[in-house]
């Protein structure tokens, strides 16, 4: 049986958040226009810096920051941070295109979506950031939660 675009593409998001640093959570993002891949992004240090399996390990872990907060200590990038960043690098318009991310977006993320013109979130997985979901809300952006 052939899958729907929407299996499709989370499936790419799925194959994309393999390549996350991250030692908490890994998350994979794909942004898509007309069902073509724009970019991909996962979550993870800057290009160039180490990585936190090379300093010694999370710093929130360390701290003992819950999931959702104090997102400023982190050195990593989110997934949909880095697909919208690799768009802008290659000059390519992220206006009116869909994004798939392995999580529900943070509420940077939700605000970043909104400025770069994403009409559609299709997402797995919640995440504990009830002001993302009411941001994107407001937006009048589609959300189609995954399971």
């Amino acid at each position: 049986m052939r899958v729907s675009w929407d299996e499709y593409f989370m499936q790419i998001a799925e194959i994309v958040k393999t390549r996350s640093t991250c030692l908490r959570r890994q998350v994979g993002a794909v942004i898509v226009r007309e069902n073509r891949i724009i970019t991909t992004g996962y979550n993870g240090a800057p290009s160039g810096l180490r990585h936190c399996t090379e300093i010694g390990g999370c710093e929130r872990e360390r701290l003992g920051i819950p999931s959702g907060q104090r997102h400023e200590l982190c050195r990593a990038l989110h997934a949909e941070q880095n697909a919208i960043i690799q768009a802008a690098k290659i000059g390519v318009s992220t206006e009116g295109c869909t994004i798939y991310i392995t999580l529900q977006p943070c509420v940077i993320c939700a605000k970043m979506l909104v400025n770069a013109g994403i009409v559609r979130i299709v997402h797995k997985g919640e995440y504990p950031d009830e002001l993302s979901r009411s941001i994107i809300e407001e937006a009048g952006i589609e959300i189609v939660v995954m399971d």
